[in-house]
């Protein structure tokens, strides 16, 4: 039972400095208010940590010192669980305050593009019927230019019709 107990305090400390590295990496991009309740975490981890190490189960220990450490071990990781959760509800609150930015962000984005786009159609609209009427111009000076060759043209073979009659 000593060495089952010994055994586990150890894997615990492992699993709580485990958990505490992860959250150090979570925490670098997060909000000052954030990394404080961080900061309030990290402690506690630290006194879990602290009466994890003080547990020791050798013969000359006194049982009953070494099992009250156990459960203090356990009440302090009370503490973790609720500055964990507090700093949970945070990070979460945060980043959903986060996500709704962007999305509003992303809303006004498209709003602007959407003016904009409304601004440029009605200018290439605009240019388009002051081109359209220039090409209509255009198109209707070289029709009549081919008219005109045409006439030119038919009235030489009409000079010539008429020479020969």
């Amino acid at each position: 039972m000593k060495k089952e107990l010994k055994e586990l305090s150890k894997k615990s400390k492992l699993a709580v400095e485990d958990v505490e590295e992860k959250f150090d990496n979570i925490t670098d991009s997060l909000a000052d208010e954030a990394k404080e309740l961080w900061s309030d975490l990290k402690k506690n981890f630290e006194d879990v940590k602290q009466k994890l190490s003080e547990v020791d189960f050798d013969e000359h220990t006194d049982k009953l010192k070494a099992n009250l450490d156990v459960i203090e071990a356990r009440q302090k990781l009370e503490n973790v669980k609720e500055s964990a959760e507090v700093f949970t509800k945070n990070v979460t609150a945060k980043t959903e305050e986060d996500l709704d930015v962007v999305s509003l962000r992303a809303h006004l984005a498209k709003m602007e593009a959407e003016d904009l786009w409304e601004e440029k159609r009605k200018k290439l609209s605009y240019d388009f019927q002051e081109k359209e009427h220039e090409l209509q111009k255009m198109a209707k000076e070289a029709g009549e230019e081919i008219k005109d060759y045409f006439e030119k043209l038919s009235s030489l073979f009409a000079s010539d019709e008429s020479k020969k009659a």
